[in-house]
């Protein structure tokens, strides 16, 4: 089994797999206990990359916000209004 994990797409398929596997309940126990060291693995790399990912919309949204807000103000000051 490879230990390397390409991708959470990938991740997420070889999880899968695993928890089929071990539902199936046809293995010794040494193999079970290999999966699911693995399916531990795969779980974490899955909600490390989650995580990463709702970071990154977190810090989208917010220069978003920051972006945005200029652009309304921005009328005000061109008719010689006072922010």
């Amino acid at each position: 089994m490879e230990n390397h994990i390409k991708d959470f797409e990938s991740a997420i398929g070889e999880l899968e797999t695993i928890v089929k596997t071990l539902e199936a309940g046809d293995l010794a126990l040494e193999q079970s206990l290999q999966l699911f060291e693995r399916g531990v693995q795969l779980s974490r790399f899955c909600h490390t990359r989650l995580e990463d990912a709702e970071r990154r919309i977190e810090i989208l949204s917010q220069n978003d916000e920051r972006e945005a807000a200029p652009d309304t103000l921005t009328p005000s000051l061109e008719d010689g209004s006072e922010a």
